[in-house]
């Protein structure tokens, strides 16, 4: 790669560390509804309203009879491109993560996919070879869900997806966070040591998760930074007295869509929030290769296997086989 294609590589690459982090407001939104709802619960209901968009398709377990059992469940984040949600064109989710919680073992995992992992987009195998991350321009967050379930054998209880709108309010409005970081390096003005805590506002923990370059490990390295923010910032997030503000959850409202209903919220709120204080963050290892002149990222069967066993274990369910190499091919 040269100096043009990576100084290009690397504009691309901020806007999709920006969606990272947003994924945190996600988290942050369930809890902040939550508290709000306390206080003001009409207020939080219509914020709750704002929010609300169903996937499109049948889910494939009942989420009623889970959240009222108390069983594990899984949430899958996506990040949108710039532009208002309203817009014509979607766009694709650069940032996709499936997290579960438990509430029985009190452990949230994310397992991070890589976006370019080449995949047969549910409904639309005829465009095989595909991309992950163009799932949702294909078919909006019902396609992307039928996509992993049927290319990780797992299922996908709901969905929350965020755009780029907001990010460093969100990180000030909770007071920053505070990380230490996983590795020394000089980025953007600020300087980042190894392990040595500091507080970030949005700005800082914008330029600790875009460094990309000079990571060892690429892409899956900032994969790790972006993960470690957003655990900072739902830790952060649930105690933040900010997140009970009516104009500040309203505004983050506009900013977000889930098929986690307004009784959905408050349920994961009272019986699921412990969960959140143990984050245990993974990724879907893959290898780069090049296919009709686009760059991929090839999951091997083995890895797919190991990643539906991490999930399906998280969930409390029976260990299978996972799915077909690349979901319906």
């Amino acid at each position: 790669m040269n100096n043009k294609e990576a100084k290009e590589s690397e504009k691309k690459g901020q806007r999709h560390t920006i969606r990272n982090i947003l994924l945190g407001i996600i988290a942050i939104l369930i809890i902040g509804i939550g508290a709000f709802a306390a206080r003001t619960y009409f207020n939080a209901k219509n914020a709750a309203k704002i929010v609300y968009q169903s996937s499109g398709i049948k889910k494939s377990r009942n989420t009623d009879t889970l959240l009222k059992s108390k069983k594990p469940i899984s949430i899958l984040l996506l990040g949108t491109d710039t532009g208002a949600l309203g817009r014509n064109y979607k766009g694709r989710t650069d940032t996709i993560i499936l997290v579960t919680i438990n509430p029985k073992t009190n452990t949230t995992t994310m397992m991070s996919l890589p976006r370019d992992s080449e995949v047969a987009i549910s409904g639309f195998e005829q465009d095989f070879p595909a991309k992950l991350n163009a799932a949702y321009a294909y078919g909006s967050a019902g396609t992307t869900i039928k996509t992993i379930q049927k290319w990780l054998n797992v299922p996908i209880d709901y969905y929350a997806l965020i755009n780029m709108g907001g990010m460093k309010k969100v990180v000030n409005e909770v007071g920053g966070v505070d990380i230490s970081p996983i590795r020394s390096f000089k980025y953007e003005g600020y300087t980042f040591k190894k392990g040595v805590k500091v507080h970030m506002n949005g700005a800082k923990a914008l330029a600790y998760s875009r460094m990309r370059y000079d990571d060892p490990l690429g892409d899956y390295g900032r994969q790790k930074r972006q993960q470690q923010l957003i655990t900072a910032i739902i830790s952060k997030g649930t105690n933040a007295t900010n997140l009970i503000k009516q104009d500040f959850v309203k505004s983050l409202a506009k900013q977000t869509r889930t098929d986690l209903a307004f009784s959905d919220l408050t349920a994961v709120v009272t019986k699921y929030r412990k969960a959140t204080k143990n984050v245990v963050s993974d990724h879907a290892q893959g290898t780069g290769k090049m296919i009709d002149g686009q760059s991929f990222e090839v999951i091997s069967q083995k890895e797919k296997q190991r990643v539906t066993n991490v999930i399906r274990k998280s969930l409390d369910l029976k260990a299978a086989t996972t799915g077909p190499k690349y979901a319906n091919k």
